[in-house]
């Protein structure tokens, strides 16, 4: 990889994390990300045991622990506070899950990389794949010619549309309110969904006294895009404490609102001198909180199989081995799980609830077992 360029489209976390992948093996790769400047932004961000066991292959996992906060327990509630689930997770394993600010994560990335390899302001509108080069024109009119072209910029990515025309994102049927706010005076220490007719609310407590809150509400696309904090609250006043407390203490300018999507899983990832990767490759609706963890499981895969073979394009082609079963397996069942979290016939919800209340505790403990089960630890091809 001497005299060869390596090139990443997209400064997020997918992008990030692969270029500190590559830099812990001895390769710069030059980032270029579309926003002109680089600001905190999003809520907040959950990180499984996978993830953390990708951080500390990255080598940054004692930071990670620093300015996240670890969950102890994930609670399942219906409308009335009536516990469906209970996971209680093991306070001996230092792989626990945790939650973190976005924006506290991107800034960790960004402190452990050259500023100079950071390119902003540049939006791809042109791909050109040649013999021996990727060429890349930006809408500032700039050019950039790379050897091999790492594309992690997220599920809208330009580059992938040109590669794969067809491959669209795909709406849920769900659209979503997100904040952060302020967790001083409410207290809440426990991670929690509460699933009801009306909608899913999510609460996950953060450091420093920080609460990051969702909601998902059922929808034509687009439809509910003039909802605000009395609307919510309106719609959800019949829901148990601290629900409507939180909705309370939220202002209008904290929400952010996204329709949930995802794209259908894809057959391919490596095409010759690009490979896909994070939401590129495989956006996830959120329901498994495993979307930004598998774009961490990508950087370091992609690490590995680069590493490991010479020939950059056979290296592609090993991580898209590697990783299509897998990342389908995340975004077919976390797809399956929004509709059911998602139902609004109360005959339907009762026998879900009543369904998930029988449920064995190692049911749900198989499926965080194959979540952590990453084959990166033992670079497995």
């Amino acid at each position: 990889m001497k005299h060869l360029t390596m090139s990443i489209i997209g400064g997020g976390i997918a992008g990030l994390c692969t270029a500190l992948a590559l830099q812990n093996r001895g390769i710069r790769a030059e980032v270029f990300e579309a926003s002109p400047k680089l600001e905190p932004v999003g809520a907040g961000l959950g990180l499984g045991a996978n993830a953390m066991l990708a951080f500390k292959e990255l080598g940054i996992y004692d930071d990670v622990v620093q300015i996240g906060k670890s969950l102890p327990s994930f609670t399942l509630y219906d409308h009335l506070g009536k516990r469906i689930s209970h996971t209680q997770f093991d306070p001996n394993d230092t792989i626990g899950s945790f939650t973190i600010h976005r924006a506290n994560l991107h800034e960790l990335l960004l402190s452990r990389l050259d500023p100079a390899q950071i390119h902003l302001g540049k939006r791809v509108v042109k791909y050109q794949a040649e013999d021996f080069s990727v060429s890349l024109t930006f809408d500032d009119g700039s050019t950039h010619i790379t050897n091999y072209l790492i594309v992690a910029d997220g599920i809208h990515s330009a580059v992938r549309q040109t590669l794969l025309p067809a491959s669209v994102p795909r709406y849920s049927g769900y659209t979503c309110w997100r904040a952060v706010i302020d967790n001083t005076s409410l207290k809440i220490s426990q991670s929690s969904e509460t699933w009801g007719s009306k909608g899913r609310i999510g609460l996950v407590p953060l450091p420093d006294n920080l609460l990051y809150w969702f909601i998902c509400i059922n929808a034509k696309k687009g439809d509910l895009k003039h909802y605000g904090v009395k609307e919510l609250s309106s719609r959800f006043d019949q829901y148990h404490a601290p629900i409507p407390q939180v909705l309370a203490a939220t202002d209008d300018h904290q929400l952010i609102h996204n329709d949930i999507i995802d794209l259908k899983p894809l057959s391919q990832f490596a095409f010759g001198r690009t490979v896909l990767i994070g939401d590129a490759a495989h956006a996830t609706t959120p329901n498994m909180g495993q979307g930004a963890c598998q774009a961490i499981e990508d950087a370091v895969v992609l690490g590995q199989c680069v590493e490991k073979i010479t020939d950059t394009e056979e290296a592609f082609r090993l991580f898209e081995k590697r990783r299509l079963g897998r990342t389908r397996w995340i975004v077919d069942t976390s797809w399956r799980l929004g509709k059911a979290a998602q139902l609004e016939n109360g005959l339907l919800i009762g026998l879900r609830n009543a369904a998930l209340r029988s449920l064995p505790p190692s049911v749900n403990n198989r499926q965080l077992d194959k979540i952590k089960t990453v084959d990166f630890l033992s670079n497995t091809n």
